[in-house]
């Protein structure tokens, strides 16, 4: 299975929809949260019509109205702060910060450890971990719009640049 690994929208619209735009070998989306309004859900959902997983970051401050969105949409779910998955044979330990994030990789017990936050692109293997940060969908912080599409049966992430 091959999974799109994206964060930090920031309610970016264009680059949203540049991203999601080339996702038609995507089974399904795991979202590392700061899309901030709730209409970023309509975009994920009608850009996407795979499963899309979602964590919430720190400038989600309407969350509530960010979940209600979720009802008009199947394929989106949202997961709270954190989450564990079990993709195509894989375990994944989802959640919006990087100081989590290193926390969880030290335990050594999932297969991917994700997680956004810093607008920062990274991707090293950790022990058993592969840890991905899959940078900015937003891409005015860093000047670069990237994510990263992960591939369960080859264990290789692949780094995205959204045009």
């Amino acid at each position: 299975m091959r999974v799109a690994i994206i964060s930090d929208i920031h309610d970016n619209i264009p680059k949203l929809r540049s991203a999601l735009a080339g996702l038609n070998d995507i089974d399904e989306i795991i979202c590392l949260g700061d899309l901030c309004s709730p209409f970023i859900v309509k975009e994920l959902s009608l850009g996407f019509s795979g499963p899309v997983h979602v964590v919430f970051g720190n400038n989600d401050g309407d969350r509530y109205r960010i979940t209600e969105a979720t009802n008009k949409y199947s394929n989106v779910r949202i997961h709270g702060e954190y989450v564990e998955l079990a993709i195509g044979g894989k375990t994944f330990s989802v959640n919006h910060f990087d100081n989590v994030g290193r926390a969880i990789v030290a335990s050594q017990t999932h297969d991917v450890v994700c997680f956004g936050h810093s607008h920062q692109y990274g991707v090293e293997s950790v022990g058993r971990s592969l840890v991905v940060n899959p940078g900015e969908i937003f891409g005015l912080l860093t000047g670069k719009s990237t994510f990263v599409v992960y591939d369960t049966d080859t264990g290789q992430a692949q780094r995205v640049d959204v045009e």
